[in-house]
């Protein structure tokens, strides 16, 4: 039987790995076209002190970057080490976008990195603007490649199942790669990036004009982050209402979990604001709704039915037994290859596979299920419903927070206006925020997904590698005490890095150190 503890174990461990890495990929992706904005603005004017900001945020830049490297190779080896079998399974389909996203991306921002930060006094401006949106552009790519991975676990496009092999192979690249949960996912994902590097640029610009310190990088800064904060929040809103209506198209059940929707309403459904979703109870208490609004942004039309968690289960039921008979035929298929009584079953309920090896929890041999065995086995498809619920909002409600936020930034910048303390503070403690709604978005994606590491193909608990309780519990600590003190690294390194601020250097064409405005006063100073 499986050993659920040594599964538990492998997504406990695989989870802190990626939350973890998740903590410095948002800042550099937007770090990294912040550093686009600020450099274009000095090669258009010339003004030296554009070139001062931009190799400040460099700095800052640099220094994530390397951390966000070194946690993301972790990531790749626990594939291999805590998953073997998913990486046997759909390692054919999987393997090709994190390879692509390292011959193509990876390498090409990590050949730019060196010259953008040594390349200053060595290449033209132009040229070394040129170095930097290649940065840009290879931090990007490597998103784009790593959630067309993670798009395919979430709606396995462009795969089938081949009986003789026993694993999935790729039947339609593009499919894999234009996978609409997949695209959509990308954008989304980006976009929040965006809003966490605004909101950090515009939290260390805050605190310096509290102080009174660097005060011409610092309103400069404020004002770009604000305008691509505010730009970037609007986009997450719009694309997360895109992401959302993908998985109200392929991912039914994650849909209806997160908003505690047990039974199918009539169309259009309302929205649940609040309430206390039950798991053992099966129904949402104290439910405030808002009326035919999530119909409207699920379907996107007045008619469309979103579909609740008991008719979904029931639904799994279903495909269980047909997924029944395609496990049965492959079984035969292995004894004998041609076998067209076996070949024409399971060419007829092949798209259900999945569901019978969810069956395995309980039974070694799933074609020995009785009913109530495949009635516990399809409840296993509901995720954790109230886990989900609050996690969702809570991501919503902070993106809604960002746009009010960013849009008065953006009025106080307009205004120059650098010197509102109460903001400035509120600047400085809302940093820690966007962080959260990523992890919390990150946690919505991958649970909502449970029980599956690919969604309707491959259960979770059958994706593990044949580990041992103590040796997963040993290296769980061990990158603990290893990540632990990476972070406190890091964030010392940063400190000392804003603590510090930025240099002066010279002119690009030799023009003398230009002086600092005095640190007492808040003289506003246009942002060319």
């Amino acid at each position: 039987m499986i050993d659920m503890a040594v599964v538990e174990l492998s997504r406990l461990q695989f989870a802190l790995t990626a939350l973890y890495h998740f903590l410095f990929v948002p800042l550099t992706l937007g770090l990294s076209f912040i550093l686009v904005i600020m450099e274009s603005v000095y090669v258009i004017t010339d003004r030296p002190i554009w070139r001062d900001v931009t190799r400040f945020w460099g700095k800052l830049f640099g220094i994530n970057f390397v951390l966000g490297v070194a946690t993301g190779l972790t990531m790749e080896f626990e594939f291999g080490t805590n998953w073997a079998y998913y990486s046997h399974y759909v390692g054919d389909i999987f393997g090709a976008p994190l390879a692509i996203e390292g011959l193509m991306a990876f390498f090409l921002e990590a050949t730019f990195v060196g010259l953008m930060f040594f390349g200053w006094d060595r290449l033209s401006k132009r040229g070394h603007l040129l170095t930097t949106f290649m940065v840009a552009l290879g931090s990007n790519l490597s998103a784009l490649w790593i959630l067309v991975a993670n798009g395919w676990m979430q709606h396995p496009a462009g795969a089938v199942f081949n009986p003789e092999t026993m694993r999935m192979e790729v039947s339609n690249f593009k499919d894999v790669i234009f996978n609409p949960v997949a695209q959509a996912k990308f954008v989304h994902t980006v976009s929040a990036g965006y809003v966490c590097a605004s909101l950090f640029v515009l939290g260390v610009s805050a605190y310096y004009l509290l102080r009174g310190r660097h005060l011409e990088l610092a309103k400069r800064s404020f004002t770009v982050a604000a305008a691509f904060g505010l730009a970037s929040s609007l986009s997450v809103v719009v694309l997360g209402d895109e992401s959302g209506y993908a998985v109200s198209d392929n991912q039914k059940m994650k849909m209806a979990a997160m908003e505690a929707m047990w039974e199918t309403e009539k169309a259009p459904a309302g929205l649940t604001l609040v309430g206390l979703p039950s798991n053992e109870k099966h129904q949402t208490a104290y439910e405030i709704q808002v009326p035919y609004v999530l119909g409207l942004i699920a379907t996107r039309s007045l008619s469309g039915e979103v579909t609740g968690i008991i008719p979904l289960v029931e639904r799994a039921e279903q495909r269980m037994r047909t997924g029944i008979v395609a496990y049965d035929a492959v079984e035969k298929l292995k004894v004998n290859r041609n076998d067209l009584a076996a070949r024409e079953a399971w060419e007829r309920n092949k798209d259900d596979l999945g569901y019978a090896l969810l069956l395995k929890r309980f039974v070694a041999d799933p074609r020995q299920a009785d009913a109530a065995t495949i009635t516990k086995a399809a409840w296993t498809t509901v995720p954790n419903v109230p886990a989900l619920f609050w996690m969702f909002r809570v991501m919503a409600g902070l993106g809604f927070f960002f746009i009010a936020f960013f849009a008065t930034a953006f009025a106080f910048s307009v205004r120059r206006r650098f010197n509102a303390r109460w903001f400035l503070r509120a600047a400085v403690l809302v940093m820690p925020l966007p962080w959260i709604a990523i992890e919390v978005g990150w946690l919505v994606a991958e649970l909502g997904r449970q029980p599956w590491a690919v969604d309707g193909v491959l259960p979770t608990f059958l994706a593990a590698s044949s580990l041992t309780v103590p040796q997963i519990w040993t290296t769980i600590i061990g990158f603990t005490l290893l990540y632990g003190t990476m972070a406190v690294i890091e964030v010392k390194l940063m400190l000392a890095t804003i603590r510090k601020g930025p240099e002066v250097y010279e002119g690009h064409e030799g023009a003398p150190v230009r002086e600092r405005a005095p640190a007492s006063t808040f003289t506003a100073i246009p942002a060319e």
